[in-house]
């Protein structure tokens, strides 16, 4: 029995390994596909973590951290993927806390990036440049992959030579921005492996905290005064001390995101949108920047207008 067990269970390893390997390809080589794949790649780790236990799910990060550097080499791009893979085994380490889920994401968050920030500073020690010169180096090269892609999808020329021209001061700016691009990329992330994680693992009967309604999320309250000093600072004539603020003011936009999307996905619920439809409007909601500031708008003032008036006292009285 045991030695079925452990077959069963290096045959479980195996295919953890190569569904995550294959997630990895698809982001690494397809540009488009590649970047959903990506987002998938935490799930995938948290999935076989809770179901195989911490030991099992170790040997899968780690075997598949070998083959992403051996792919790789150490460099910008393994330490994403790594840092993906780290995502997924720390949040099933903390859904076992019985923690709230802003704790749960928010200790999260701070493991992956600090992660990402320790492997960066190693990288920088071991290629002797500092960490604003790689950064700036590797947003220059995305945006020059960018453009071609833009040229293969034919896209209209004044607007690549538009793009062409302000290269430089887009690179300024997203190198000025890249805290803040990384934290709210990795937040994202935790978002969807933690909301799409609840119905994989319930399917299989596997342990998923009690969270209580998602879509009841509320932006906590405390956060409108980080918002009004992100404000203030803006209004510094001093090009680092506006950087800063920029940074925080990004991270706090994604935040109050989440918080708009809980109180779209409560009213789709509510008023019992078809899935298909949701799909298209929350796809909507992602690509176009007028909707998506709307639903950053709900999300901040939720504060005071309380758009779910009762239902979260309903909630937990039943």
């Amino acid at each position: 029995m045991p030695q079925q067990i452990a077959r069963e269970d290096f045959r479980e390893i195996l295919f953890g390994i190569g569904l995550t390997l294959l997630l990895f390809m698809v982001s690494a080589y397809l540009p488009v596909a590649g970047f959903f794949c990506s987002l998938c790649i935490p799930l995938a780790i948290l999935f076989y973590r809770v179901k195989l236990g911490r030991e099992k799910g170790a040997i899968i990060v780690a075997t598949c951290a070998v083959f992403i550097l051996f792919l790789f080499g150490f460099g910008i791009d393994m330490i994403f993927f790594a840092e993906l893979l780290i995502t997924g085994f720390s949040l099933a380490e903390l859904m076992r806390q019985n923690l709230s889920v802003e704790k749960t994401v928010g200790y999260c968050c701070a493991v992956s990036v600090g992660s990402g920030w320790l492997g960066m500073s190693m990288y920088s020690s071991l290629s002797d440049k500092s960490l604003h010169d790689l950064v700036s180096a590797y947003m220059k090269e995305s945006l020059e992959q960018t453009l071609q892609l833009y040229k293969e999808m034919k896209m209209p020329e004044d607007s690549i030579f538009m793009l062409q021209q302000a290269a430089d001061a887009i690179v300024y700016v997203l190198t000025g921005i890249a805290p803040a691009i990384a934290v709210c990329m990795t937040l994202t992330a935790i978002w969807l492996t933690l909301i799409s994680a609840k119905p994989i693992l319930v399917r299989f009967g596997l342990f998923y905290p009690d969270f209580g309604r998602l879509n009841l999320w509320k932006t906590p309250d405390h956060l409108v005064w980080a918002v009004i000093g992100c404000g203030v600072m803006l209004l510094i004539p001093d090009t680092f001390v506006r950087m800063i603020a920029l940074n925080g003011a990004i991270v706090l936009m994604t935040i109050y995101f989440f918080g708009g999307i809980a109180i779209v996905s409560f009213f789709f619920e509510k008023k019992q949108f078809p899935l298909m439809l949701r799909v298209f409007l929350y796809s909507l909601m992602t690509l176009q920047q007028i909707f998506l500031l709307l639903v950053i708008g709900l999300g901040f003032f939720d504060m005071w207008l309380n758009f779910r008036k009762g239902e979260a006292q309903n909630s937990s009285e039943d």
